[in-house]
């Protein structure tokens, strides 16, 4: 029986990785797609990321500090039924056609997903035999990849409509006539959020009403720690280096199907399915660069692995066709590795410090609330082309932080992304 209730336990934590990875994929659907039913710059259709990853910067610590008082339990509960509220603001939000309402309705999301991702890695390592318990957590994040295979597959499917017209086409509308188009488009995320939705709800009151065990959190003693964390010169590089790392991952992504119709032709419904194998391509990479690392140390892939996607850049921004498209697409295999080892690297011998190093790291996925923005001003005032040069600066940041950790040997990846 306790078996039983053990692995309904791992199933239900196991999906939270699932349900995370799969909402903030989606937001690659989401800039195409609003942007042309709420007629947004570029600049304005970045705001979706802002929206998104400003909640992990604003949110980590509270969430962190209601778990510490009410448990991890009630704290996952939150986190779905802000998830699930998220989700059914999207019905009104389209009514509107209001692209405010849209971010709002994003940035609770997000406030959810950030309470999912404090709790579920902690909770899955205590589900279970500890000796297994990276084996579990290993399995866990095969989830998180799996849906970002899925989101763009599935959300090109049922919220892209594949078609986009012209200035020129809207300009020989009606008012009345392009207002129905842009309804129409509009309305096409409500069911699918309202499913959303209805499933995360679903989960959560399994969530409620599974018996979970309450992680003891270990009180950290000050006289342990010795010096600012402020101090350790490589943990303020690995932020550094993370911020631009995540920076450059929201980027990539999320103007890949404006990309692909720039530089290619390349309808949306088309670019979203690319986008789906480009995500397939970031998970293999991930198990074929842990590989990797048996036989080259962790600090040297990773700045080759920057180095290449320097050069898939460059090749993405001066060549055209579908060469530009490959490129991109390559670019994913590349930075598979980059988010979990820039976090080894960066906590490594911290001892006492490392539980506050490991926040600092994380809080610097807010850069994926910044770059998107800076990508859509450049793309604005050039194209969406000349803009992924942004990413490209990102990785040389990364290949400078790994390039002064090359005497490192070895690192234990225990974080993805």
């Amino acid at each position: 029986m306790a078996d039983r209730k053990t692995r309904l336990a791992v199933i239900l934590i196991t999906s939270l990785f699932f349900l995370w990875g799969f909402a903030l994929n989606l937001n690659p659907i989401l800039i195409p797609h609003l942007k042309k039913a709420c007629q947004l710059s570029d600049f304005q259709s970045a705001l979706i990321d802002s929206a998104s990853y400003i909640a992990y910067f604003l949110i980590a610590l509270p969430a962190g500090l209601f778990m510490k008082r009410f448990g991890y339990k009630a704290g996952i509960t939150l986190g779905l039924l802000l998830f699930a509220f998220g989700t059914f603001l999207f019905y009104p939000a389209a009514e509107m056609r209001h692209f405010g309402f849209f971010l709002v309705a994003l940035f609770i999301i997000a406030s959810g997903l950030t309470m999912l991702e404090t709790a579920a890695n902690p909770y899955i390592t205590v589900l279970g035999d500890a000796d297994s318990a990276t084996q579990r957590l290993n399995f866990a994040q095969s989830f998180n990849g799996l849906a970002a295979f899925l989101a763009p597959l599935m959300g090109g499917t049922f919220i892209l409509s594949g078609k986009t017209l012209s200035e020129q086409d809207q300009q020989s509308m009606s008012v009345a006539q392009l207002n129905d188009y842009l309804d129409m488009e509009a309305a096409s995320v409500q069911m699918p959020f309202v499913v959303i939705g209805i499933v995360v709800l679903v989960v959560a009151i399994l969530i409620w009403r599974t018996t979970l065990p309450e992680i003891q959190d270990e009180e950290e003693e000050s006289a342990q720690v010795s010096g600012s964390i402020m101090s350790e010169r490589n943990l303020i590089l690995g932020v550094i280096a993370q911020f631009f790392y995540v920076g450059a991952q929201v980027c990539i992504s999320s103007f890949f199907i404006r990309f692909a119709d720039h530089v290619a032709g390349i309808e949306e419904k088309t670019a979203a399915y690319l986008l789906s194998g480009a995500f397939l391509s970031f998970m293999i990479g991930r198990f074929i660069g842990t590989y990797l690392m048996k036989f080259i140390a962790p600090p040297k892939l990773l700045a080759l692995y920057s180095l290449i996607n320097v050069v898939l850049l460059a090749a993405a921004v001066t060549t055209t066709g579908m060469l530009s498209v490959y490129a991109l697409v390559g670019v994913q295999f590349f930075m598979s590795i980059m988010f979990p080892t820039i976090f080894a690297l960066s906590i490594r011998g911290l001892g006492a410090k490392t539980k506050m190093g490991s926040s600092l790291v994380i809080m610097a996925i807010v850069g994926g609330a910044i770059f998107p923005v800076i990508m859509g001003q450049v793309s604005d005032v050039s194209t969406i082309q000349v803009a992924y040069i942004v990413p490209a600066v990102c990785f040389l940041v990364v290949f400078y932080f790994a390039i002064k950790n090359n005497s490192i040997k070895n690192v234990k990846l225990g974080a993805s992304h």
